[in-house]
């Protein structure tokens, strides 16, 4: 009888949350723990309801007491992560997350709370390639693309924050802070973009330029006796050295593209093209798995462009000064 008591308890309490009444449901699984003090499904809707009433210590007592007595409950890792993540107990969330996206792989959610983890550490390239794993199991995870535009924001990759803010807005029209950054996004790009090119000059002006620029341009010799200004040569250097340094890690972005979305992207679509029992549902998914990851390399790709123009106007620039 006691367990049938704790089933109609918990029932109670599931309609009560879906009525927002979470005091109540609080009440009816307080009751049903009094009955059986190691039942996994009370402790987990206990946890469930200090989330609702943002007492994020209560609801991480219980989601912990879960992973104790059904250690093979993924979500239960995952919702624990995710209030460490909120009380700031980053190491704690770190190894819970990771063992519930051991657990269940396809769990997009475990892969963007280890995102936000990895942020607030200031790790920003493990961020983003949790965030990718995110986007790569659930392709419409608007908040995953979201924050994946923010990081590339943050590191001057714009190309790639543009690619991610539209596909965010694609599925959320609407929100307004994405419409804001894409908008920040697409104005600091197209300044970019004017600064690598060269500006049209009257004829005469060109003229002139040619034919200052001619010994340079014939073999780029340098003349031995010209004069080197520390102040001005040292700051070009250091831009240069800079850019280098850009276009070396946009390279190595639209390498890790090609291997990680791409190439998996292409094998997927293969296996769900080549297999007739693969549903129509699965076949859409496989697509807009392959467009997206062609898409996030055409950012790339357009980046690393703009970065080796960046190169090599700036080495125009040194050889001619």
């Amino acid at each position: 009888m006691a367990k049938e008591n704790v089933e109609s308890l918990c029932k109670k309490a599931q309609q009560a949350i879906a009525q927002s009444d979470n005091d109540l449901a609080k009440q009816y699984f307080l009751q049903a723990l009094a009955l059986r003090s190691d039942a996994p499904d009370v402790h987990y809707g206990l946890a469930t309801v200090c989330f609702l009433q943002n007492d994020l210590p209560g609801a991480a007592y219980h989601f912990k007491e879960v992973t104790r007595l059904d250690p093979l409950r993924a979500g239960a890792y995952i919702n624990l992560g995710a209030v460490y993540n909120r009380l700031n107990q980053l190491d704690e969330a770190i190894p819970i997350l990771r063992r519930g996206i051991q657990l269940d792989m396809n769990r997009a959610e475990g892969y963007y709370n280890l995102g936000v983890v990895y942020r607030k550490k200031g790790q920003a390239e493990l961020a983003i390639q949790a965030y990718r794993e995110a986007t790569r199991v659930n392709p419409r995870f608007a908040d995953a693309h979201y924050n994946l535009g923010n990081l590339y924001m943050e590191r001057e990759q714009f190309g790639l924050a543009i690619a991610h803010y539209r596909q965010c807005l694609e599925l959320r029209p609407n929100w307004e802070k994405a419409i804001r950054c894409l908008e920040q996004a697409e104005a600091i790009q197209e300044q970019v973009e004017e600064q690598m090119t060269p500006k049209d000059t009257p004829e005469e002006e060109q003229a002139v330029e040619e034919s200052a620029a001619a010994p340079a341009a014939s073999g780029r010799n340098l003349d031995p006796d010209r004069t080197v200004d520390p102040q001005f040569h040292g700051v070009l250097l250091s831009t240069l050295h800079k850019a280098t340094i850009d276009s070396e890690n946009q390279g190595r972005s639209f390498l890790n593209i090609l291997e990680s979305e791409i190439e998996p992207a292409i094998k997927e679509l293969s296996t769900c093209l080549l297999y007739s029992d693969s549903s129509a549902t699965e076949l859409d998914q496989c697509v807009q798995r392959f467009e997206t990851a062609v898409a996030n390399l055409r950012a790339a790709q357009s980046t690393l462009k703009n970065s080796m123009e960046r190169v090599r106007l700036l080495g125009d620039q040194l050889v001619k000064t």
